[in-house]
């Protein structure tokens, strides 16, 4: 993924309270932003993921019957 499509995408998870992100020293001595997902988070991914079941569920049904 290219930094031009990971870091807005880093910041509108973040925007939407699915992420928080902090700025933490790494092994190296350099400063880098660190992610983690919140509550709120896993239960939108959940949301996600049980749509994204149903629809290649159904998917699947078509391929296999066309």
């Amino acid at each position: 993924v290219q930094q031009g499509s990971l870091y807005p995408a880093l910041y509108r998870l973040e925007k939407h309270g699915w992420l928080t992100a902090e700025w933490r020293e790494t092994e190296t001595g350099r400063k880098a932003k660190f992610y983690t997902v919140t509550k709120t988070g896993r239960a939108h991914l959940e949301q996600e993921l049980t749509s994204w079941k149903r629809l290649s569920s159904a998917v699947n049904l078509v391929i296999q019957r066309g």
